[in-house]
């Protein structure tokens, strides 16, 4: 079975936010910091999440967003 629209452009906006992230890094733009900064926010923000409908949606995101902290990504470039 072929993967959904929404899943299709939600690998795209990483793959976009991502590549953006590094490029800013790599250009001496954002350093590390301020990098990990945004990503530790945007996983707070679904951590912090209202319970409800959405409350699993909200918790695989924070992971996944913790585990590219975790992989240090910017860090190794």
């Amino acid at each position: 079975m072929p993967p959904s629209p929404d899943t299709i452009a939600g690998t795209a906006a990483l793959a976009i936010c991502e590549s953006l992230l590094l490029a800013l890094h790599d250009r001496n733009i954002l350093p590390e910091r301020e990098i990990v900064g945004i990503l530790r926010d945007a996983a707070a923000a679904h951590e912090q999440a209202p319970d409800g409908d959405q409350s699993g949606t909200h918790a695989a995101v924070a992971e996944l967003i913790n585990g590219i902290l975790a992989g240090g990504t910017v860090r190794r470039r």
